[in-house]
C-alpha cells in the first residue's frame, strides 16, 4: 500500500539532546497510530515511541492518550509511567511502548519496552556492527496485558545515538546508519529504506549532547 508522510514533524533540540522524527501513516488513514514524545525536564529528558494496536482512529486514540499521560507525568520513574499508561489505556486498544530517560547528572540512560517498538543505543562515532546495545523488549500490551517489568540502566556519553522504531520499520534498519549524521537525516533514511508501507511507521532518533557550560 502507498503511504503518506505526516506533516509538521520538525527537527528539534532540547538542552541535552538533538533529535529528529520521521513518520508515515498508512495510505487511506487520516491519523497515525504511532506517536512519539520528547520531554525535557531540567537535567533529564524523557523519550518515548508508542504504537497503538492496529491502525486507524482507534489506534491513534490509544497512542495519543498514552502520549498525554507520559507528558503529564514525565518526572516520574519509567515503571510508574508504564503503570499509569496501563491503567489509563484499559478502555482502548492499548499500545506497544518503549521509553528512555536520559540523566545528565550521571550520564546514564534508563529504558524499557513493552511490545515491539525496537530500541537501540549506538555509540557515537560507530556505524553498524559495533558499539551498540539493543533494548530488551517484553511481550505484552500496555492497557491490557502487562508483563513483569524491570528497567535497564546504561552509561551514555555525548555523541551517543538513541533510535526507536515502531513495527512499521523492517528489521535490519541499522544497516548503513552513520552515527555522525544529523538525527533528522538518520530518521528520514531509515524510514525511506525500511518503512514496510503496510502499517503506520515512526522513527525517533536522538543524539545525547551532554551538559553545556
Amino acid at each position: 500500500m502507498d503511504t503518506q508522510k505526516l506533516d509538521g514533524i520538525p527537527t528539534a533540540s532540547s538542552p541535552l539532546i538533538s533529535f529528529g522524527v520521521a513518520a508515515l501513516a498508512l495510505s487511506g488513514e487520516t491519523e497515525s497510530g504511532d506517536q512519539h514524545l520528547v520531554k525535557p525536564n531540567g537535567k533529564e529528558v524523557l523519550l518515548a515511541a508508542l504504537d497503538g494496536l492496529g491502525h486507524g482512529p482507534e489506534a491513534a486514540l490509544a497512542a495519543r492518550r498514552g502520549r498525554a499521560l507520559l507528558e503529564a507525568h514525565a518526572e516520574e520513574p519509567l515503571l510508574s509511567l508504564v503503570g499509569r499508561c496501563h491503567q489509563g489505556l484499559s478502555r482502548t486498544r492499548g499500545v506497544a511502548m518503549s521509553l528512555a530517560s536520559i540523566h545528565a547528572r550521571d550520564n546514564s540512560l534508563t529504558w524499557l519496552g513493552v511490545g515491539n517498538v525496537e530500541g537501540v543505543l549506538l555509540a557515537g562515532g560507530n556505524s553498524t556492527g559495533s558499539g551498540h546495545e539493543w533494548l530488551m523488549l517484553r511481550g505484552g500490551v500496555v492497557g491490557h496485558q502487562l508483563p513483569p517489568l524491570r528497567a535497564s540502566v546504561l552509561p551514555i556519553k555525548p555523541g551517543d545515538l538513541l533510535i526507536f522504531c515502531t513495527d512499521g520499520i523492517a528489521t535490519g534498519f541499522l544497516e548503513g546508519v552513520e552515527a555522525s549524521d544529523p538525527p533528522q537525516r538518520i530518521a528520514d533514511q531509515i524510514l525511506a529504506r525500511y518503512g514496510k508501507r503496510t502499517d503506520d511507521a515512526l522513527v525517533l532518533v536522538a543524539r545525547y549532547l551532554g551538559t553545556r557550560p
